[in-house]
């Protein structure tokens, strides 16, 4: 059981976050937030795949536009992410962002900061503090030049919710992420300590989708196992699809969320004798094209044993509520621990998916 972080809870769209509510998955689209209709595909697919709060990129007034077109066709949460330029802030907010991300690196001009606050308060939009390592200003005053990146970043941070609370702005989220997980982790750690908003955790510039996969997996999965983080983006050099995707296996694994079917398989060694690894991909693959929210039972996941080895094979299907293990020609179907009937490798798929069928209302 995870002691969760007591925060404030924010609205963003129809999400609320913070204050015990479920840990939200965000990702960001990877389109010229101008070309509506690639965008607006590209939010759709995100959607399906569970994904809550889609964030974009608004580099001018042509994406600040786009998002009033935008928003009428889709209907998950969106975060217009604001650089160098406030005014687009502004034009994001009339073009109906649910929420406004802005960087202390540089946007950090008061009475610009005060002009962004005053029309997200009129809009009830929250705000997010998202610091960044790779764009923090050197010159920030009070800063010392020896100061670790993590002073640093915590210091912006900080700095910058001074400014929005002293304008009366209290709908706040805060982020402060880093290419290196120890500064990400520490610097989450210590900003626990000076305030009570939710925080909205990911590792930035991560590198190749696979080292980006599991340098996200360790930071985020140390902070959400101390209770630390109320949103997360798994930030991938990929499609963003592959960003949910990651974010769902994440929270699923230390218990967070239930997305569907926890699916268990052997690694495969001599003794197996079907293509376990394409037969695992299918079922996957399958999978996906279900509403995941539906492949539940009462809010907890199926366990679904798929294996190919007569060593451990029938104990692990026996253990699952549903379960396959082969042998040389064919599997022994198990539910809930007892052998229901054999089942050849080519059925194996749509067997298993139909057994799941009476299991939940598809």
């Amino acid at each position: 059981m995870i002691l969760r972080r007591k925060t404030k809870i924010i609205k963003i769209g129809n999400i609320f976050i913070g204050g015990g509510n479920p840990i939200v998955i965000q990702s960001m689209t990877k389109t010229e937030t101008s070309d509506t209709e690639k965008t607006i595909r590209q939010i759709k697919e995100l959607e399906s795949r569970a994904c809550e709060i889609v964030r974009l990129a608004v580099k001018d007034s042509y994406d600040a536009k786009a998002l009033r077109i935008i928003k009428r066709r889709v209907s998950v949460p969106l975060v217009a992410d604001i650089h160098f330029d406030w005014r687009l802030a502004l034009e994001a907010i009339d073009g109906g962002a649910d929420k406004i991300r802005l960087n202390p690196g540089n946007i950090y001009k008061q009475e610009q900061i005060r002009e962004i606050a005053k029309a997200a308060k009129i809009n009830h939009i929250p705000i997010r503090v998202g610091v960044n390592s790779g764009s923090l200003r050197s010159q920030a005053s009070g800063v010392r030049r020896q100061a670790s990146l993590v002073d640093r970043m915590v210091k912006s941070a900080l700095d910058y919710i001074k400014i929005l609370e002293k304008l009366g702005f209290y709908d706040i989220v805060v982020s402060l992420k880093s290419s290196d997980i120890f500064d990400t982790i520490e610097a989450y750690r210590r900003m626990t300590r000076f305030c009570d908003y939710p925080f909205h955790l990911g590792v930035t510039a991560t590198g190749s989708p696979y080292s980006g996969v599991i340098k996200s997996a360790v930071a985020l999965s140390i902070l959400l196992l101390e209770g630390i983080g109320d949103t997360i983006r798994v930030s991938l050099t990929d499609k963003p699809q592959a960003e949910v995707k990651a974010a769902k296996s994440i929270l699923e694994t230390i218990g967070a969320r239930c997305f569907g079917p926890e699916i268990i398989s052997c690694p495969t060694c001599g003794r197996c004798a079907v293509d376990l690894v394409k037969l695992v991909k299918e079922f996957e693959n399958k999978l996906n094209t279900v509403n995941c929210k539906l492949l539940t039972v009462n809010s907890q996941p199926l366990r679904v044993a798929i294996m190919g080895c007569v060593v451990n094979g029938p104990g692990e299907a026996k253990e699952a509520d549903l379960g396959v293990a082969f042998g040389r020609k064919e599997g022994l179907l198990f539910k809930k621990g007892r052998a229901v009937r054999k089942i050849a490798f080519d059925g194996c798929v749509d067997a298993l998916l139909d057994e799941i069928s009476k299991c939940v209302s598809l």
